[in-house]
């Protein structure tokens, strides 16, 4: 995907940052082996739709373009009814595939908590196909999130895992999350302002739209302009 040229140099720059992130999960694991249920082919947080930064968006379809091309038509076509789920909402719904403009009242009607279908980049045996390029959200889940600092900046789990102990009691699983989201906030940031013009705060897409984005191409509908955070007024 041609596309994706030009932000190489950003899509480097995050999987760095990213790294870091699997690298405390990795200590996280080794630390409470018997805690922590997270194996390959577990696919147990991957369904539903939910929210991505356009930043893991980039990530995303940078991994995908790796796929073979056989492989990358059968994922489309799934794309296709991750689509039709979200238009029984939204009906308008469409390119550039941002969320910014929809009620956020409306988020849970939109993709439903309840909804178990697995995300379009599983392969039959629960493996993510784009492991190495997977979003921030999905190599943060499974365990809580506190800060070196002590705040708790996310206090839920994967009910597989901690089944006997309390993980926001461990400081073993204390990170700098604030100053990796921080970072994670300032790449955006230069993404936004490549494809826009304007260092936006926020920009969000799904893991399935996230492959159907032009990035080379990629223009912001006038109406969303006033309601994004940083947007012209």
């Amino acid at each position: 995907m041609n596309n994706l040229k030009q932000h190489h140099d950003l899509i480097c720059r995050y999987r760095d940052l990213l790294e870091e992130v699997d690298g405390w999960f990795r200590g996280a694991m080794a630390r409470f082996p018997e805690q922590i249920a997270c194996t390959t082919g577990c696919s147990h947080c991957c369904r539903g739709l939910f929210d991505i930064t356009l930043l893991d968006g980039l990530l995303v379809q940078a991994g995908f373009a790796q796929l073979p091309a056989d492989l990358r038509e059968r994922v489309l076509d799934r794309v296709s009814g991750s689509v039709a789920t979200v238009r029984r909402t939204w009906p308008d719904f469409d390119a550039p595939w941002l969320l910014n403009s929809y009620p956020e009242d409306e988020y849970d009607a939109a993709m439903p908590d309840e909804d178990e279908t697995p995300c379009v980049l599983l392969d039959d045996d629960g493996r993510c196909l784009i492991y190495d390029h997977r979003p921030m959200t999905c190599r943060l889940h499974g365990i809580p999130h506190r800060d070196s600092s002590g705040e708790v900046l996310f206090d839920e789990w994967c009910s597989l895992n901690f089944t006997t102990l309390d993980p926001l009691r461990q400081p073993d699983l204390q990170f700098h999350f604030s100053e990796i989201f921080t970072q994670e906030q300032l790449l955006f940031r230069e993404l936004a302002r490549r494809l826009t013009g304007q260092p936006l705060n926020e920009l969000d897409t799904l893991i399935p739209t996230a492959l159907l984005i032009d990035f080379a191409h990629f223009t912001l509908p006038e109406q969303l302009w006033t309601s994004l955070p940083n947007g012209p007024s």
